[in-house]
């Protein structure tokens, strides 16, 4: 009963609307109603406002509604774990990856994965570090790969490589015969590099500050795949892991020198959530797939 009661109100309080959140829960608006003053009566406070043209929540709502968000997900998450199997021969697992993964992780860990336990439904995403944490933190993602450092508390993280990033050119670049690149000189380059929402490029730009390098961007792209495209096609470079270019027939990466440009990869997740079994699985495969790709 309880958990029927914070569902409606959570409806409401998300539309701040009887009328549509009874039209999302199907059920009539009375009814609706009713349910939310029935759950007003026993807490002894009222959640919404009902005086004005638009409904609102009230102080105790504001406060209501941040546990019952955060009972709703525990709720969710206790429903999948009492159908969770533990031999691992069904069940499902929703990850994300940062962009720059999928060139060289995301293709040997799913075959591994899938090699293993092939009746685990497996859904992968490729969004922001940002995002994926808000996901995870929401209950809507078991887990993510990304990178140190995590920017939430309540998320931690599983070490599974240190990653270096390197200048890409394409096989017509002047410099596509050299083995390393002076910082001075990528000061020179004209590049194309992927836009601020993600954190490559947010390292890269620490990276150019730490040496007081003032990048030649001609170009940004919101897609790896589209970066990777203008570097094939144009004399533009670009700053890259190192294993993305190995992955492609007509790519070259450079070494930068001195100081080259590492990262550590991270396995995300909830801390103190609900880890599954084919969760478990998958950190296990994440963390030997990558020590076979460093070894």
């Amino acid at each position: 009963m309880l958990a029927r009661h914070i569902h409606y109100f959570l409806a409401v309080a998300e539309h701040l609307s009887f009328t549509k959140a009874a039209a999302e829960l199907h059920v009539s608006q009375p009814a609706l109603s009713q349910q939310v003053k029935l759950l007003e009566e026993s807490l002894g406070a009222q959640l919404f406002d009902r005086s004005g043209r638009a409904t609102r929540l009230t102080d105790s709502g504001k406060i209501y509604l941040q546990y019952a968000r955060r009972a709703s997900q525990e709720l969710r998450e206790a429903t999948r774990a009492i159908h969770d199997v533990s031999n691992l021969s069904r069940g499902s697992l929703r990850v994300a990856v940062t962009p720059t993964f999928t060139t060289y992780l995301l293709g040997p860990l799913v075959e591994a994965f899938h090699a293993r336990y092939p009746k685990i439904t497996l859904s992968v995403q490729e969004i922001a570090q940002e995002h994926m944490e808000e996901l995870l933190l929401a209950g809507e993602l078991d887990m993510g790969i990304a990178f140190a450092p995590v920017h939430s508390p309540d998320i931690e993280s599983v070490p599974l490589l240190e990653e270096t990033l390197a200048l890409v050119v394409s096989p017509r670049h002047p410099l596509s015969k050299e083995k390393c690149v002076e910082l001075q000189r990528l000061g020179e380059e004209s590049l194309v590099l992927l836009s601020a929402e993600f954190a490559t490029r947010e390292q890269i730009d620490r990276y150019f500050r730490k040496h007081h390098i003032t990048p030649q961007v001609l170009m940004e792209a919101n897609a790896l795949g589209a970066v990777i495209e203008i570097v094939r096609w144009t004399p533009l470079s670009t700053l890259l892991p190192a294993k993305t270019a190995f992955a492609q027939d007509d790519l070259v990466a450079i070494a930068l020198e001195p100081e080259r440009l590492q990262r550590t990869a991270v396995l995300l997740r909830r801390r103190d959530g609900y880890q599954s079994f084919s969760a478990r699985a998958f950190t296990e495969l994440a963390t030997e797939v990558s020590a076979r790709l460093t070894d």
